[in-house]
């Protein structure tokens, strides 16, 4: 990597000549709008050959009938995959990832054989299909299963795996721009990331301005990516806020398993914490907030819980809605309030708790002194 590159984090990105009210052309955007990424037609090129690539590694072929369930909430990610699959593959669709019903239809109707989802996405759906549909998921013929967008449970790849009866592949999706930029057999839990194109990913310590060599030094190390490929993006090192856990020695880009940083990552799309922090500001009489995520079922849950200054805000329906209608703004994920019976005048920092033990912190240097540093 060149050393002369800038260093910047996802929020730092509009300071750094991707400013939202001046951008042109088509814009990938943050669901508040908050961060863009311009893409240009070389661009928006450029990323449809990345996932290309990305596809035909996974395993998709020129037989396949590819349906893609994926959001495409600001950043086209469901769409962009589904063009370039379509280039690859027989056919392809992006049903959007709401409406198992429909996607059950979808894919029956188009007999598709590839189904690109969340993890936790095709695993809700395949409840569906024993519970409420009542349908074998062996009658869809699914011969590949592709995971993106989330952080990979391996027991539910292991089990949706097995009640499909097909292969699971891993996308790792640039959380910057959505591209697909690198694979991995799923269901290979120490397999490390394999980028489609050299130069793409790299490794560097949560508190240092540096990429690690290979092999790297044990410890934890975040995983950071670079746009040669983008007009805009070329010559900035991007921390993605995802973490990985680095053996002594260990060769090739790990898969990450944690995130760090002002982004969490919540059924597949990510939440600003200081988005958050800034929408809550703006109403009056909350003297604090903790944010709670779980995964308990098929699919992660998320709560906030808020605590009034005064006991006339406590059972007030409106402002309660006034909380629900700022997170809408915020997010497309579905966060529930709930309100604390008890008042606190004082006021306290917001705390997040992620039971999925996914996220490690807000702060990089804090954690990385909880945690055995990359080097």
């Amino acid at each position: 990597m060149n050393a002369s590159i800038s260093w910047a984090t996802r929020e730092e990105l509009p300071r750094m000549g991707l400013s939202p009210a001046t951008a042109r052309g088509l814009l990938l955007t943050s669901p508040d709008g908050e961060t863009v990424v311009p893409f240009g037609d070389t661009d928006l090129a450029e990323a449809l050959g990345l996932t290309r690539e990305a596809l035909t590694a996974a395993g998709v072929t020129g037989g396949d009938r590819v349906v893609v369930a994926l959001n495409n909430d600001g950043d086209l990610g469901g769409a962009l995959i589904a063009q370039a699959a379509a280039d690859v593959a027989e056919a392809a669709v992006a049903t959007g990832p709401r409406g198992r019903m429909r996607l059950l239809r979808t894919l029956q109707a188009l007999r598709g054989n590839v189904l690109v989802a969340t993890p936790t996405g095709a695993a809700d759906f395949l409840a569906r299909l024993h519970l409420e549909f009542l349908v074998d998921p062996l009658d869809l013929g699914l011969r590949l299963l592709v995971f993106t967008g989330e952080i990979v449970d391996q027991r539910t790849v292991r089990h949706v795996a097995a009640e499909f009866d097909t292969r699971v592949v891993e996308l790792y999706a640039d959380p910057v721009t959505g591209v697909p930029v690198a694979h991995r057999d799923a269901e290979e839990p120490a397999a490390v990331l394999r980028p489609v194109r050299p130069g793409l990913l790299h490794c560097a310590p949560l508190d240092e301005d540096r990429v690690l060599p290979s092999p790297y030094p044990s410890g934890t190390a975040e995983l950071i990516v670079t746009h040669e490929w983008h007009d805009l993006l070329d010559g900035i090192a991007v921390r993605t806020g995802q973490v990985a856990h680095i053996t002594d020695g260990a060769t090739g880009i790990p898969t990450p398993w944690h995130t760090i940083g002002d982004h969490i990552l919540i059924r597949g799309r990510w939440v600003p914490l200081s988005g958050l922090d800034h929408a809550l500001r703006g109403i009056d009489g909350i003297s604090r907030w903790q944010l709670e995520i779980d995964r308990r079922g098929t699919l992660d849950t998320s709560t906030l819980g808020v605590t009034f200054n005064r006991p006339s805000l406590v059972n007030n329906g409106m402002w309660k809605g006034r909380i629900a209608q700022a997170l809408t703004a915020l997010t497309p994920v579905h966060i529930d309030v709930t309100v604390e019976e008890t008042v606190e005048e004082t006021s306290a920092p917001p705390t997040i708790t992620d039971h999925r033990g996914q996220h490690l912190g807000r702060d990089r240097k804090t954690s990385v002194r909880a945690h055995t540093t990359g080097g």
